[in-house]
């Protein structure tokens, strides 16, 4: 049994949380698997400042004071905090420090074997700092924006440093590892993706009166993720007005909350959408399951952004189709990981509304294709993003750590 710190920065934060949950349920995996997992994240206002959740026992390091005003981490992740908040900015410093001290606590106080930290930086940078000074090794896992987005020559470095230093690196798609490879080109990479829960997530979640609730008398088109830039769904709702034409009274759900929603509600009125573009907010991992399996197509108009950020893995495609939903996603970032074009799904060029308007237009007219393509997409992710499969793929490299 190894006894593992875990740190991270997105993480929930209280039972039936909003924010994603993946590493949440990669430890609780590893635990039931013998591991003593311990994880360290930020701490958020009115979040517990230690817990047990499970098989984990976790910690939440404060950053600023008072609690209230911590802006950096949560609620749209890291990224787009930075872009929205001159206080978020001013944290990065703090946090950086705080988490520091914390680890240095912690793996004493619990006796750590050696951390597993996710994302490249900053946990990665630190994990790196900590195995300088207390001869700690680590595991860097990278999942997006963390080697998307370095773009100055500190933020390189910083990576840079922590890939090297760390005795394995594993990214979450195919996209991610050739990224960590310009930042560390002779890097050792490993690509384990995040999983996807088969028994949440399922066809029998099918709830036909759902369609009904949501006021939808034609075909239901689904849209889950995050509202910042990366998920294009600006150029989904563009979209709408053709899909209209060919297809009156189908509407777009999207759920999902973040810095971009005003704009979004306000380009929906511009276009005379109101009736047909409904934004629920966020919804739990508990409540979702039912609104992937009752939608007709779900879409992901992921793009790349100008500071280079975009879509690691895309776990929301890993959930709709593990619940008999077909999918449509952009060619970007670790989405063709998921989206064999014609084979499990629909790829489309991102930023462009007219294409995917048409791809969404032929797919839904299409019943055959559809039920093929989910056939073969959930045979697909069975086979490689099963949260078993993850799972025992990490229980390996644990096992091996020294």
């Amino acid at each position: 049994m190894k006894k593992v710190l875990v740190t991270a920065t997105t993480f929930p934060r209280w039972k039936n949380d909003t924010e994603p949950d993946f590493v949440f349920k990669l430890c609780q995996l590893l635990a039931e698997k013998g591991h003593k997992i311990i994880v360290l994240v930020p701490h958020s206002h009115k979040s517990k400042k230690s817990e047990t959740m499970g098989k984990l026992k976790i910690y939440r390091f404060p950053y600023f004071y008072p609690s209230k005003l911590q802006r950096l981490c949560y609620d749209g992740g890291v990224l787009e905090n930075l872009k929205k908040s001159f206080l978020a900015k001013i944290q990065v410093p703090f946090l950086l420090i705080s988490e520091y001290r914390h680890i240095i606590k912690i793996t004493k106080k619990e006796k750590i074997d050696f951390i597993h930290a996710h994302w490249i930086v900053p946990q990665g940078f630190i994990a790196a700092l900590i195995k300088k000074t207390c001869k700690l090794p680590f595991i860097s896992t990278a999942h997006a924006a963390d080697v998307f987005t370095p773009k100055n020559y500190i933020t390189k470095m910083f990576a840079r440093f922590a890939v090297k230093n760390s005795s394995y690196v594993t990214s979450n798609s195919s996209f991610t590892k050739s990224s960590i490879l310009q930042i560390c080109r002779n890097a050792q990479v490993n690509v384990i993706p995040m999983g996807v829960d088969l028994s949440s997530f399922n066809p029998k979640k099918k709830n036909t009166s759902l369609k009904k609730q949501l006021g939808i008398k034609n075909k239901f088109i689904l849209f889950v993720g995050r509202l910042v830039e990366k998920k294009g769904v600006e150029y989904l709702i563009k979209s709408m007005p053709i899909i209209l034409s060919k297809m009156p009274k189908s509407k777009l759900v999207i759920i999902g909350d973040g810095p971009e929603k005003e704009r979004l509600v306000n380009l929906t009125e511009e276009l005379n959408l109101k009736s047909n573009v409904e934004f629920l907010g966020k919804l739990t991992n508990k409540d979702l399951p039912k609104f992937y399996a009752s939608a007709d197509v779900f879409v992901g108009p992921s793009i790349v952004t100008k500071n280079g950020d975009t879509e690691g893995l895309g776990v929301v495609f890993l959930e709709a189709i593990a619940s008999g939903t077909c999918v449509l996603g952009s060619n970007v970032g670790g989405i063709p990981d998921i989206i064999k074009h014609k084979k499990t799904g629909i790829l489309v060029e991102q930023k462009d509304h007219v294409a995917l308007a048409s791809a969404i237009i032929n797919l839904l007219k299409n019943k055959k294709l559809q039920v093929q393509l989910a056939k073969n997409a959930i045979s697909h992710i069975k086979n490689s993003y099963s949260w078993n499969t993850v799972a025992e793929k990490f229980d390996e490299i644990y096992r091996n750590m020294k």
